[in-house]
């Protein structure tokens, strides 16, 4: 799962990225307002983390904007203020879970694994794919899917918004590995291999000139 982490502490920023990604998730971090409501905006994520004193934006505005722009990405909040007020504030903006500071590495942990289960079926379908979000693994016609790791991560962030168009650097980046860094061009090849994999489901892989991708049913 891909997180952004929005935190203006440096050290529990960098604590919290290597918790994460050592939990197996792809961490990317800011520690300001402005440029977490940009980042949020144009690339696509699983979970926000977000801390509420920041600099540009606080965090409850960065909230709202993304709720606005009717994104559903899960957020959790983290905020030394633990006053009742502070937190049901969040919660009517559209945080859905709020954690005070300080608090435990293994209450974190745990929040990050019960928001990103909420709300996630256990498989989803479109037209004649299935797709276990556990397993990564998908079927066609109830044939397996035989897909590689970046092509398997490419066709989950186009599963989680099908009929939205997903941005080409943020397929990058979500199909980035450590010792493999990811481009645009290879993004291309991956969704040239998708389409010709999906095609028996009557599922297409539609490029907007400019803006990214979309997952659609053939017509």
């Amino acid at each position: 799962m891909r997180i952004l982490v929005v935190e203006d502490d440096d050290a529990l920023r960098d604590g919290l990225k290597t918790v994460l990604e050592r939990a197996g998730h792809r961490a990317a971090v800011t520690g300001d307002g402005n440029d977490a409501d940009e980042r949020l905006a144009h690339e696509s994520f699983d979970l926000v983390v977000l801390d509420l004193g920041l600099p540009g934006l606080d965090g409850l505005s960065v909230l709202k904007r993304m709720r606005q722009r009717q994104q559903s990405t899960p957020a959790l909040i983290l905020s030394a203020r633990d006053q009742i007020a502070d937190r049901v504030r969040g919660l009517d903006l559209g945080a859905d879970d709020y954690l005070s500071k300080p608090f435990e590495r293994t209450e974190f942990e745990a929040r990050v694994r019960a928001l990103l289960r909420r709300g996630q079926p256990a498989l989803a379908e479109f037209g004649g794919l299935k797709w276990s979000w556990e397993s990564r693994q998908g079927w066609v016609a109830g044939q397996p899917l035989a897909l590689t790791k970046c092509e398997s991560v490419v066709l989950e962030a186009l599963l989680h918004t099908p009929g939205r168009i997903v941005n080409k650097s943020a397929l990058a980046q979500r199909a980035a590995m450590d010792d493999e860094p990811t481009s645009d061009n290879s993004v291309e090849v991956y969704v040239y291999r998708l389409r010709r994999k999906l095609e028996p489901a009557g599922v297409a892989i539609k490029t907007v000139r400019g803006l990214g991708y979309l997952l659609q049913l053939e017509a």
